[in-house]
């Protein structure tokens, strides 16, 4: 079975190559306009019109047999695996062992909460809450101690 699939893959590998040199070689759609006006090789070793015929034809062949073959593959590459889909990749991880009670750390002190029934802060490192409960005074108002706007653009000084 693993000769068969290296057989293959060369194989593969082989038309893959070729095939990029035939389309390498092919000329496009407006080349055909550059020989019409005089530029370009109109004879070849195929003539005229014979590579174009040849080429695509064996473009086309070569083309199917690297589908064919890409799908050979692929059936030989699931073979190897077909017992070991389900399971997974974390099933061949070992297991993590549990931690043991000596290992969690404990800590030495814990906070009071205090007698005047307020909620101790928090021990993250973020600052309490401000003790005042007193609204924010909002900004004054730009351009006048009014505070109203112009209505309209002939209310707006010069």
């Amino acid at each position: 079975m693993q000769l068969l699939e290296s057989i293959l893959l060369m194989v593969h590998l082989l038309v893959a190559l070729v095939v990029c040199g035939l389309v390498l070689l092919q000329h496009g759609k407006g080349a055909d306009m550059g020989a019409a006006f005089g530029s370009g090789s109109s004879g070849s070793v195929f003539g005229a019109a014979g590579s174009a015929n040849f080429l695509s034809r064996s473009t086309a062949i070569l083309a199917a047999i690297f589908f064919a073959s890409s799908l050979a593959l692929t059936y030989l590459g699931t073979l190897h695996t077909r017992g070991n889909v389900q399971d997974g990749v974390m099933s061949t991880m070992p297991a993590a062992p549990a931690p043991k009670a000596s290992d969690v750390p404990v800590p030495s002190t814990v906070p009071a909460t205090p007698a005047s029934g307020t909620a101790p802060a928090p021990a993250t490192g973020t600052p309490p809450a401000p003790a005042s409960t007193a609204a924010p005074t909002p900004p004054a108002a730009p351009g006048g101690g009014s505070g109203s706007t112009p209505s309209k653009a002939a209310d707006v000084p010069k």
